[in-house]
């Protein structure tokens, strides 16, 4: 029958009342997206009014201001460039966009968890490869300062560990670089390793960092699967994959250390959730990873946060006494060779006050360490973590929710602490690696949108700024 000419259009009605119930389920999100937004850009302006009382830097010598705050609160310098890299980080964002979802919905486990690697490893060294290979992939690990150029020419391991201390001290006879002297050991210990191995040099280095720092997306997967939720899982590994923290694991050590500590987390999800028929060795394993992370990273003791969230989600305790072993293992071998971890962390903290920190003002890194991280994880991300403190959730003890609440905790921690004051980007890459599958918890019609925004935006850092560590 045919319509009168004065009837009003069909569905109209139907597409304004859906748009409104849109807007008014999901304004939350919106609101916190603009809120968001606001304060990332506030903050990269901030430095630029020049403000006595809000600024990211009081130099000792104008020398350090452009190095050190130029682009704050990113650590680097403006440098727009691009080559034939950024075409392949392009083609490769856009396919993860276009059929990440479907593939991570239909695809087998493994083969998914195996694809998320691989696909993270790729977009690492895209990004990388932007800045130019001598650059980006060698550069940054072969630096006057970095690990490479302070390696002890002779001695074995016992030489290096007992006087790795010694050293930690600015006025020290041969003080290590802050790079060093900022960790415990085990980082330089890694790459000591490497070179009697025959495995020396800026390339093996940089590929330890990206294939191990990449790694820790398909440690997330396995983790949230093991505590409960596949769906969720799946949902997560396209924005684990193409996460845009992928900017600083390649190339720095704390993309193997953020590898490293997933991969122990992970080990005791899988433990304590019952997904392994052999849990005592795997708990083990889980410590000794865990322990040796702490002896990478002294703020990575904070990740007793998120072992302790493992626990309670599986409401299982069965794996505790087998990975305290492994951990115990860690600390007994490094305190035999003569390294004591609470001196080096109190002689790192006096190091530390009396350097850099002192010039980088708390009032503005106290917020502005939260948005170097929201560049690291991307805004989707961030607005996915308000939906992570959902109460029902986390009553019914949802594995992803209960992880990401945690992480919350211990990056608020890390920033009260004071002891990470900028470089935040880079220093909470093992928090920030679980933070970035926030975006599985937004509505499944925004994940599309919300891939290809976490990848402009760290496309757009990595082609304008030339970040360094």
């Amino acid at each position: 029958m045919p319509r009168s000419p004065d009837a009003p259009p069909r569905h109209r009605e139907p597409a304004a009342s859906d748009r409104e119930s849109w807007c008014r389920r999901y304004r939350a999100d919106l609101v916190w997206t603009g809120v968001i937004c606001t304060v990332v850009l506030v903050a990269f302006w901030v430095p630029h009014l020049h403000l006595s009382w809000l600024t990211p830097l009081v130099p000792q010598n104008p020398q350090q201001e452009h190095p050190l705050a130029g682009t704050a609160p990113i650590l680097g310098v403006w440098l727009p460039h691009h080559n034939w890299s950024t075409v392949c980080a392009v083609v490769l964002a856009l396919a993860v966009v276009a059929w990440g979802p479907t593939v991570a919905r239909r695809l087998a486990w493994r083969p998914l968890v195996l694809l998320a690697w691989l696909v993270a490893t790729a977009w690492t060294v895209s990004l990388t490869l932007i800045d130019g290979v001598v650059r980006g992939w060698v550069g940054r690990m072969n630096g006057t300062g970095g690990y490479l150029a302070q390696l002890p020419h002779g001695g074995g391991v016992h030489s290096l560990v007992h006087g790795f201390a010694a050293h930690i001290p600015v006025d020290s006879a041969q003080p290590w670089d802050i790079s060093i002297a900022g960790n415990p050991p085990g980082a330089l210990l890694t790459f000591f390793g490497l070179d009697r191995l025959g495995l020396g040099g800026p390339w093996w280095a940089s590929a330890l960092c990206v294939v191990v720092g990449a790694s820790s997306a398909a440690a997330v997967l396995v983790a949230a699967r093991a505590l409960g939720d596949e769906d969720l899982a799946r949902r997560a590994a396209p924005f684990v994959a193409l996460a845009p923290l992928a900017v600083w694991v390649g190339v720095s050590s704390d993309g193997y250390y953020a590898g490293v500590a997933a991969w122990g987390l992970a080990l005791l999800a899988v433990a304590a959730g019952r997904a392994t028929a052999h849990p005592l060795p795997v708990a083990v394993a889980s410590g000794l990873l865990l322990g040796w992370s702490a002896y990478l990273d002294y703020g990575l003791v904070l990740l007793a946060v998120p072992a302790v969230a493992i626990l309670f989600a599986t409401r299982n305790g069965r794996p505790v006494p087998g990975a305290l072993a492994g951990a115990l293992v860690v600390g007994v071998l490094f305190t035999g060779l003569g390294f004591w971890w609470p001196h080096g962390l109190s002689l790192l903290r006096q190091r530390y006050w009396e350097g850099i920190a002192g010039a980088r003002p708390f009032s503005y890194w106290v917020w502005g360490d939260l948005v170097a991280l929201t560049c690291a994880i991307g805004v989707p991300a961030a607005v996915g973590l308000r939906r992570a403190f959902d109460r029902a959730a986390l009553r019914r003890r949802s594995g992803l929710h209960v992880l990401l609440v945690a992480f919350v905790i211990v990056v608020v921690c890390a920033d009260l602490s004071g002891l990470s004051k900028a470089e935040t980007e880079r220093i909470w890459l093992p928090f920030a690696v679980w933070l970035v599958a926030a975006p599985a918890l937004l509505p499944p019609r925004c994940h599309r949108l919300s891939l290809a925004a976490q990848a402009a935006g760290a496309l757009v850092i990595n082609s304008l700024l030339l970040t360094n560590w």
